[in-house]
This record gives structure tokens, C-alpha cells and sequence, in this order.
């Protein structure tokens, strides 16, 4: 078994949430009392936050690159970054270490070809929803990529930080996310991806009509199949 490198706590809400896939994936596939091997370095949350609102992309990207040489260095085989936003910097990440990144959008691509879906509506913060560095990631494999209206945009966002990322889950917030899931379904989104590791915390696939993909799940299954062959 290859031993996993996570650089999580942004936010830690989600990074309990890979931590906890990861060890079920692998008890599910070896039994006993077999658990992954990883190794989890958390990242202030709060540091990143303020270079993503104050466009510091750089310096975010150095202070991933430290923390992936950290965990180069205390035994991973492989890493993954636990957010989808921070994986605006992947490539910088990628570079300062020799051992591979699982790269989250070609994890989920991968699950939405196999499950044969063309369209897809995606949900995420405003960096993800917007910019090129993951919807680009998604359409080089030949997926059509719907995003929300800019109010609907603000909105997700909003959600994203001021109520997922501090441990609270809202029910009004997932009846707005369905009528945006709802609206994408209408614009013709065969499927939903979860951009977002935390929007699996509140939205589930029973708010939606379509398929959904939570990157969270994908990637935390991902990183097993990977430690695993």
C-alpha cells in the first residue's frame, strides 16, 4: 500500500470528510482492521483564504509548496490537494515536489465519461465556477461545462464560506441550491459535479434529478485505488 499525502484544512470540515472515505474505501477493499496509510498536513485556513480574496495566488502557492515538500519528506508516494479552488495553483504544487498529484477535475472527469455524461452543471466557489484552471481541465476531455447566472454564482459562493467552511449546514441554503441545480437540469446538465468539498456536506443526490458527483467522494476513492495498485 502506497502511503497517501493530504494536504487538507481548507477547510478541515471537508479534509474530515476525506480522511474518513479514505479509511472506509480501504477497509471496504482489504477488511479486517486494515486503514490507509496517509499522512495529513492542515494548512491555516485563514492564511489562505486572505491570498485568495486578495489575489496573493502566488504566495498561496508557495505555501502549498511547502507543505507538499513536507509531506515528500516525511514518506508520501503520492499527494492530493483537498480543494478544488487551491487547485488553481496545481501546477506550481506539482513542480516543487518529485512525487505524483492526484489532480481532483481528472479524477472526476473520469467518473463523469464512465457514467456517459456529456453536460454538466457545476457548483464551486467563485474561482472554480469562473476561471479556466478546472472547466478548462473538464472540457479538454470533451465535457460541456454549465455554470450558474452571476447572482446564482454570488450566491453558492457565499454559502461556500460563510456557511460550509464554518460548520454550518443551512437548510434554506439547500432549498436555493436546488432550484440552481434545478435551472442547470433546465439549460441542459445531464449531471451535477459538486466542485466544491464541502457542498457534499449540504447538497445530497436527492436534491437533485440528475446524477451527481461529489469531487470530495471521487477523489478520496480515487487516492485509495491509487495507493492500492
Amino acid at each position: 500500500m502506497k502511503t497517501i499525502g493530504l494536504i487538507g484544512g481548507m477547510s478541515w470540515e471537508s479534509s474530515l470528510e476525506y480522511y474518513r472515505i479514505i479509511n472506509e474505501e480501504v477497509k471496504r477493499r482489504l477488511g479486517g482492521l486494515h486503514s490507509a496509510k496517509c499522512i495529513l498536513y492542515s494548512v491555516d485556513f485563514e492564511e489562505i483564504e486572505t491570498c485568495q480574496k486578495n489575489g496573493e495566488w502566488e504566495k498561496a502557492g508557495r505555501i502549498l509548496a511547502d507543505t507538499a515538500r513536507s509531506l515528500e519528506a516525511a514518506g508520501a508516494d503520492f499527494f492530493l490537494i483537498l480543494t478544488n479552488t487551491m487547485h488553481k495553483v496545481a501546477a506550481e504544487v506539482k513542480a516543487s515536489v518529485r512525487i505524483p498529484l492526484l489532480h481532483i477535475a481528472d479524477v472526476t472527469a473520469r467518473r463523469v465519461l464512465a457514467d456517459g455524461k456529456k453536460t454538466v452543471g457545476l457548483l464551486g466557489t467563485k474561482y472554480t465556477m469562473e476561471e479556466d484552471f478546472y472547466r478548462a481541465r473538464l472540457e479538454a476531455q470533451g465535457i460541456k461545462v454549465l455554470v450558474p447566472e452571476k447572482t446564482d454564482r454570488d450566491l453558492v459562493n457565499t454559502v461556500i464560506y460563510e456557511e460550509l467552511c464554518m460548520g454550518r449546514i443551512v437548510n434554506e441554503s439547500r432549498v436555493k441550491y436546488r432550484r440552481i441545480i434545478s435551472d442547470l437540469i433546465e439549460r441542459g446538465a445531464d449531471s451535477m459535479v459538486l466542485g466544491c468539498t464541502e457542498i457534499g456536506l449540504l447538497v445530497k443526490p436527492e436534491d437533485s434529478s440528475v446524477p451527481i458527483f461529489d469531487t470530495t467522494l471521487l477523489h478520496a476513492q480515487g487516492a485509495v485505488e491509487f495507493a492500492l495498485s
